[in-house]
């Protein structure tokens, strides 16, 4: 292997804490559908989602707060609130930003809300979708993320219709499945990461 893929993971030079499962977390009706927290840059699928969401008035269903400036740093109570959104949504929507990989995916996961993920391929020169059909987010399809993959925004309100009818119990069942998931996707990773460096630096310096 030439190449060893790291993810993202939570981004902790924001701030983000390491969050342990509740009861709470895993059992409470959740009042938000979905949530969406960030940044819109001009021209780009956020405004394309903005605009879905607020057709037929979905963004009253979910949780919705933009900024037009992307801000390096949260303040206490922007990060109070970004947590908040997290816990108390369903569904967390993960549109691409600079890159198609954010924060955000694992962030969501940490929560158990599930990611609702723009499986599109941003400008620039990480992979080519016409040779791997898995490019982009090739991990974590690799390891069976248990996410929704949409390539058009437009798709979001069907997915969020069926969400409606999804019960409690149903929703409890997806947030362990998730939970469960990202501590093994984190665990594997781990493994992979501490083999490759043992096979590729100390096996040949045995002997």
């Amino acid at each position: 292997m030439d190449v060893f893929q790291w993810p993202l993971g939570v981004a902790t030079y924001r701030n983000f804490p390491v969050v342990e499962a509740s009861w709470s977390m895993l059992h409470n009706e959740r009042p938000y559908l979905c949530n969406f927290l960030g940044t819109i840059y001009e021209n780009s699928s956020r405004q394309a989602l903005m605009n879905i969401l607020k057709q037929d008035e979905i963004d009253k269903l979910c949780w919705v707060s933009v900024r037009e400036q992307w801000q390096p740093q949260e303040t206490n109570e922007s990060l109070k609130n970004y947590q908040k959104a997290l816990l108390q949504s369903d569904l967390t929507l993960c549109p691409v930003g600079v890159n198609t990989e954010c924060y955000r995916i694992y962030e969501a996961c940490s929560y158990g809300s599930v990611p609702v993920v723009e499986d599109v391929m941003t400008a620039g020169s990480c992979g080519n979708t016409s040779v791997s059909h898995n490019a982009p987010l090739q991990l974590l399809k690799s390891m069976g993320a248990p996410f929704i993959f949409i390539k058009n925004w437009k798709e979001l309100p069907v997915v969020l219709e069926k969400e409606k009818t999804i019960i409690l119990q149903e929703k409890i069942q997806r947030r362990k499945m998730l939970l469960h998931w990202y501590q093994h996707f984190k665990t594997e990773l781990k493994m992979r990461f501490t083999n490759i460096l043992e096979s590729s630096f100390l096996m040949n310096n045995k002997g």
